[in-house]
């Protein structure tokens, strides 16, 4: 329990940047580390963080809470992998407060679903109402070379859990040029067909990696006219919180999303902060900005120092990121998605 649970007989400052967006969503990495390699998040030999660098449990309950006291009503859990941090299950049941005292919406997570079987029960006892899976192919042996190694039936198999468990799921894919570009109709018909959302992302400069981006990178405005040549797109305006637009596919019945940061970048309207799970705060996915929250209460901060150095952060947030794809070019930031959390 902090402060930050009792009942305040007045409701807080919302979080406002110095653009006058609010801040209402916080997305939280517990771990770097992963038990895949996917070709376009991380280089194949990773070197991983130290335990005494990475936010203990209880160091990421305190933080998290913090910005739910100031008016964050959505809460992101992701990684690396979030569902192999020892201890997960315990965070999110403790998070989950939160929920019941209504001054949380959502509590959620990103998942590559690879141990999802084992926890969708879990996370729906805890109110976990919906999960992001990302699934970049059906294939099961290209899903073996873009994960360097990872099996796609125990994806499929932690999205039948999840499903069975009553959580709603969403299914995301990276739109890679030379590697699922052919596939992404069949993949969005699939994700319809189970009753899942769909949502397309466009590949994104961050951290080193073995392949130039430029043979990786697909415009979604492409592939949304490739769509547009046999499907129905209607344009809705379902919002998650996050930044995909979302079209109705009249065909299949189902919604599919559009996440462009670099054809048609959603700053203007981002909501969002990052969280590592070293306790830097990234207010800005695509710039090298970082406030180190971690710094602050291993030092002793009260709850009211957590809380003014959350809104110094957020004052001094971006107008906009600084991604680019171009040949040769070095990465917009030099660390990797999932250090910061996908």
């Amino acid at each position: 329990m902090t402060p930050y649970d009792a009942t305040s007989p007045q409701e807080p400052l919302p979080l406002i940047d110095g653009f006058g967006r609010t801040v209402s969503y916080l997305r939280v990495s517990v771990t770097d580390r992963c038990d895949l390699r996917c070709v376009y998040c991380m280089a194949e030999h990773m070197t991983f963080l130290p335990k005494a660098e990475v936010l203990t449990l209880e160091e990421l309950d305190r933080i998290a809470s913090a910005f739910v006291g100031l008016g964050v009503r959505k809460l992101r859990l992701t990684g690396g992998e979030p569902l192999v941090r020892k201890g997960m299950m315990d965070l999110i049941g403790s998070l989950s407060r939160h929920l019941r005292s209504g001054a949380l919406d959502e509590l959620t997570l990103t998942t590559n679903g690879t141990r999802l079987a084992q926890f969708a029960g879990d996370l729906a006892r805890h109110g976990v109402r919906r999960v992001n899976v990302s699934m970049d192919t059906l294939d099961p042996g290209r899903f073996r070379r873009l994960t360097r190694g990872g099996d796609l039936g125990k994806v499929i198999d932690g999205i039948e859990a999840a499903q069975a468990a009553g959580l709603a799921v969403k299914i995301n894919a990276v739109a890679l040029k030379d590697d699922n570009a052919a596939e992404l109709p069949e993949l969005i018909a699939w994700a319809h067909r189970r009753g899942c959302d769909m949502t397309l992302i466009e590949a994104m400069p961050l951290g080193e990696i073995e392949v130039d981006r430029t043979d990786q990178f697909l415009s979604l405005s492409e592939v949304r006219a490739q769509l547009e040549s046999f499907w129905t797109l209607t344009d809705i305006a379902h919002r998650t919180g996050g930044p995909a637009r979302y079209v109705r596919v009249e065909e299949t019945g189902g919604r599919l999303g559009f996440i462009t940061p670099l054809s048609h970048n959603f700053c203007e309207s981002c909501n969002r902060v990052r969280l590592t799970c070293t306790g830097t705060l990234h207010t800005c996915l695509g710039r090298e900005d970082a406030s180190d929250l971690r710094a602050v209460i291993r030092a002793g901060a009260t709850d009211a120092d957590l809380a003014h150095a959350i809104r110094l952060a957020v004052d001094a947030k971006p107008q906009g990121h600084d991604f680019r794809i171009e040949r040769a070019a070095a990465p917009a930031v030099a660390r990797h998605m999932s250090t910061t959390g996908g």
